[in-house]
């Protein structure tokens, strides 16, 4: 959710599994602690056994609904477009199926590359593989993931964690919204 708000697809693809599988999930319990992993999650509410076939079935899904529910978050478009004027590389990187991924930007007429399925120590060995030198993110993990890699962690609290969570993550930055990353790009790239 660092670019884009994608709590009502999900919910919407949360309740439609529920529904098919007969299995009760607490879907606002869900949409407030995203970022880890779908399985993650799904061991929640699925025997270890089911979550496979759970988490193809979610996937499955998805597409159909949640890529029409999701919507840019306010100052996603400029926060970007900030970091490429300013001669920087912008993608990204994301706990989330990197198909489904891409499927938001299409809509959203976003055409940036994504590197999916990474989370954790994942995500700070893609920034040491690409040479990220900042990097935003809406969850503690991704803060984690940061300080792993030496990375400014610019933390944005869009998502299930609050300013002094990711603070004490370890944010470098922490502003209120994307828009604060446009505000410091310049001082980034001095």
């Amino acid at each position: 959710m660092t670019l884009v708000d994608s709590r009502p697809g999900i919910g919407a693809t949360y309740r439609a599994l529920s529904a098919e599988t007969g299995t009760p999930i607490d879907v606002d319990l869900v949409t407030s602690r995203l970022g880890p992993p779908l399985e993650h999650e799904l061991a929640n509410w699925f025997a270890a056994e089911d979550v496979p076939a759970a988490a193809d079935r979610y996937r499955a899904l998805y597409p159909e609904l949640a890529i029409p529910r999701v919507e840019l978050l306010p100052g996603a478009r400029e926060a970007v477009q900030a970091v490429l004027d300013a001669g920087g590389e912008a993608f990204v990187v994301t706990g989330k199926n990197t198909h489904n991924a891409r499927l938001h930007l299409q809509r959203l007429d976003v055409e940036l590359d994504v590197v999916g399925d990474v989370w954790r120590e994942g995500k700070a060995d893609v920034f040491r593989e690409r040479g990220v030198a900042a990097y935003v993110g809406d969850h503690v993990h991704d803060m984690d993931a940061c300080r792993s890699a030496d990375v400014v962690g610019i933390a944005v609290p869009t998502g299930p964690c609050t300013a002094d969570e990711l603070r004490a993550a370890g944010a470098t930055h922490v502003v209120p919204d994307l828009l604060g990353v446009v505000d410091l790009v310049p001082s980034l790239t001095a």
